[in-house]
């Protein structure tokens, strides 16, 4: 029997405001760490500190990650619309305070702070939309909020170059600020505080404790690992087993939590277990595009870096495109294992298209190639979502949302430096052989789409694994006011 049991039916307009608001907190805050990567090296230029290239990318990603897990939990105990103008709030405040840095350590700490209110803004609105809508109108929205989210990925950078060559690089953040009043100002009276009822408001401290150092571990680690020159193996292979060992007391703690920030019990159920696994793939194959597209366009093509940006939208157009169209068909037919099965086979096929790129390689392949892997990557963020809300209860409706997009984040975070250690692991192997720059780097990018190959044709064998519970099509009408909502007043 299917679990959901009830929705809260709100009025038209309420609904629109309520999706326009969690949009454009969506967008900026899913734009802010594409975006400024366009805009990184005038930011070096300026505020020097080269070697430090990476740190506020890095910076935004740990807290933005680690927050997901704590603030989606802190949601049920606070209630959603508490927490996310708190996340939008602490994202204008620390946007501020980027476009002030004086130097790149002042830049890291702000971005770090950033990511606290962008961890929560991407995540907080896939778990209203899971509370507010039934199982069955839920998908076509999902759709809407996936899409933004897909195309901030490839938007993003586009918008950093525009802004940071007319602006300035500090307008970056300063964009911000308009956007995210304009968010709390809909949110604030538009949005109903949704609050589990019956849930002891206990703070897990030692399980945030464990689970941040466990995962900093991790970030460094990698983070170090793109330069293996300038840093010591056995200093980063440390770092990955303190990563371990702090993992492995987290789990200890986390079983013995009363009310824990990531409840182990989620595992035992396949489909979050298999989606979990799903999302991570899923992101580090479109990644995969989103960094190495634009960098065989520049330096092998020798297209500009506009000419590049340009060169993905038809990317970002077929994310939208089948993000909705995904959506759609689970919102009409109640079910999403066929699409999760689709959504990588045709990721795959971009794949193995881009895999099969070299020299001679036109602007008008690499436009198809990434145009297919747009279509199989913007099915993503709906499908598992969905699939993740429709197997469990209300109650746990918020952490199992935000835990698809952790893994979603982490599965970028892994992906990156692999890929990269892939391709600098090929070009020193080459450059001791008589070919051409671009050859070399035509072939070291063919290799981390090899790579890629791998992990899309896992998807789609775990894709056959996926367990299918048919949506409900919310034709129960019992408010979810009566479970959740402690406060349902508009305004």
């Amino acid at each position: 029997m299917n679990p959901y049991k009830s929705h809260y039916h709100l009025k038209k307009n309420n609904i629109i405001m309520i999706m326009a608001g969690l949009m454009v907190g969506l967008l900026v805050a899913a734009l802010d760490n594409s975006i400024i990567s366009t805009a990184m090296p005038q930011i070096i230029n300026n505020l020097q500190g080269m070697e430090y290239y990476v740190w506020p990318f890095t910076a935004y990603m740990l807290t933005s990650t680690i927050s997901i897990i704590l603030f989606g939990k802190l949601s049920d105990i606070y209630g959603r619309k508490k927490i996310l103008i708190f996340g939008i709030i602490t994202f204008i405040i620390s946007s501020v305070l980027c476009g002030f840095a004086t130097n790149i350590f002042e830049l890291i700490i702000f971005r770090g702070i950033q990511g606290i209110g962008g961890g929560i803004l991407i995540s907080l609105p896939f778990i209203l939309v899971g509370e507010i809508f039934s199982p069955r109108e839920r998908g076509k929205y999902m759709g809407i909020l996936a899409s933004v989210f897909g195309i901030s990925s490839v938007l993003g950078p586009i918008l950093g170059g525009i802004i940071t060559d007319t602006l300035g690089w500090r307008w970056i953040f300063f964009v911000n600020i308009p956007i995210g009043i304009v968010a709390v100002t809909t949110l604030m009276y538009s949005l109903p505080n949704f609050k589990l009822k019956d849930i002891k408001e206990v703070i897990d401290y030692y399980g945030i404790l464990t689970f941040t150092v466990a995962l900093s571990g991790l970030f460094l680690a990698l983070t170090l690992a793109r330069d293996l020159n300038n840093y010591p193996l056995i200093e980063i292979i440390g770092l990955f087993v303190f990563s371990a060992l702090m993992l492995l007391i987290f789990i200890l703690v986390e079983k013995k939590a009363v009310e824990p920030i990531l409840p182990l019990k989620l595992f035992n159920n396949p489909i979050f277990t298999i989606s979990s696994v799903e999302n991570f793939l899923a992101s580090a194959l479109m990644f995969s595009g989103v960094i190495y597209v634009p960098l065989f366009a520049q330096n092998i093509m020798g297209l500009s870096a506009t000419n590049s940006g340009l060169l993905m939208i038809p990317m970002l157009i077929s994310l939208t495109i089948s993000s909705n169209i995904a959506g759609q068909i689970i919102s009409r037919t109640g079910k999403y294992k066929k699409l999760a099965i689709i959504e990588f086979i045709i990721t795959a096929i971009g794949i193995v298209l881009l895999a099969t790129m070299n020299v001679n390689t036109s602007p008008y392949q690499l436009l198809i190639y990434s145009t297919v892997l747009g279509l199989g990557s913007g099915m993503m963020y709906t499908v598992f979502t969905i699939s993740v809300q429709n197997a469990f209860t209300f109650k746990e409706i918020g952490i199992t949302t935000a835990a698809m997009q952790f893994f979603r984040n982490v599965g970028a975070t892994v992906a990156i430096p692999v890929f990269g250690y892939v391709m600098n692991s090929t070009i020193i192997s080459l450059n001791q052989m008589n070919l051409g720059q671009k050859e070399i780097l035509a072939i070291s990018i063919q290799n981390v789409f090899m790579v890629a190959i791998i992990i899309a044709f896992t998807g789609i064998i775990l894709a056959f694994f996926l367990k299918e519970i048919v949506l409900d099509n919310g034709e129960s009408k019992q408010g979810v006011n009566d479970e959740i909502v402690e406060n349902v007043k508009i305004g």
